[in-house]
């Protein structure tokens, strides 16, 4: 269990393959973490004013260093005693050096992760690091003991093939009334693309794919983890496709109960 939660911008989208807007991300969802239309409890009960350190955001300037970077600042972020880390991206290409970083300093944990794509392609569009590769680098390098990723709705030949090689449990959105209670039996990392949401939900990412899961339905799957959380994502929000801050305010609501199930005891 942690006793803080630390808050960190990873303001990277050179990744991205449709539009650029994700760099803004982490500063969007701490300005709607503050907006005085909210407050700072937690479902679970947790009041996050005296318990978040904002440690600002990375210094990612140069693509070519930007990996290193992030990994070095997740391996420093998880070594810190009683601190759970939650990430602000950024597009989805972050979570490989997270994940690997984290690792360092943690040990082995599942993965949990939220999207409408499943995000396993070998290379997309020539890019190795697309933010439609991470759980591809992830897998390949066996960083975590298991993924499940929820909210597929949009997967490839290619992709299902990647899927059965690494062995990935997809929670497919066509199987909703289906789907089983998840446990978990070792520590999780939480990694949350935005687009996992319906664009009714979630209109301020870069894309929109209906028939996506609800806000709250995101938020039961969260509450029902059941097993130590030792760090987050928070993922792909694009600003400039955000209608009245909706989409940042929704980021902002599932970062603090990120944070409140990591205080959980």
């Amino acid at each position: 269990m942690a006793q803080r939660i630390s808050l960190i911008g990873v303001p990277l989208d050179c990744n991205s393959s449709y539009l650029r807007g994700p760099a803004k991300g982490p500063f969007g969802l701490v300005e709607a973490l503050h907006c005085d239309s909210a407050n700072l409890w937690t479902e679970t009960g947790y009041d996050l004013e005296p318990v978040i350190d904002h440690r600002g955001v990375l210094d990612l300037d140069d693509p070519d260093t930007a990996f290193a970077a992030i990994e070095e600042a997740a391996a420093r972020a998880g070594a810190e005693p009683g601190v759970a880390p939650i990430f602000l991206g950024g597009d989805h290409s972050v979570t490989y050096p997270l994940v690997k970083g984290l690792r360092r300093s943690v040990g082995d944990f599942a993965i949990l992760h939220f999207d409408a794509h499943p995000d396993c392609y070998h290379e997309f569009e020539g890019n190795l690091h697309s933010h439609a590769c991470p759980f591809a680098r992830i897998m390949e390098e066996w960083l975590c003991t298991r993924l499940v990723s929820v909210g597929i709705r949009t997967a490839t030949g290619h992709q299902r093939e990647q899927k059965e090689r690494f062995d990935i449990q997809w929670l497919e959105m066509r199987d909703k009334a289906n789907w089983p209670r998840l446990a978990f039996d070792t520590p999780v990392y939480v990694s949350v693309d935005l687009d996992a949401l319906d664009p009714a939900f979630a209109p301020g990412v870069s894309h929109h794919e209906p028939g996506g899961m609800t806000t709250r339905k995101l938020l039961d799957i969260l509450h029902a983890v059941d097993a130590p959380i030792v760090g987050a994502d928070v993922v792909e929000l694009n600003p400039d496709r955000d209608r009245d801050r909706v989409t940042a305010m929704t980021g902002a609501k599932i970062i603090k109960e990120l944070a409140g199930m990591m205080l959980n005891p």
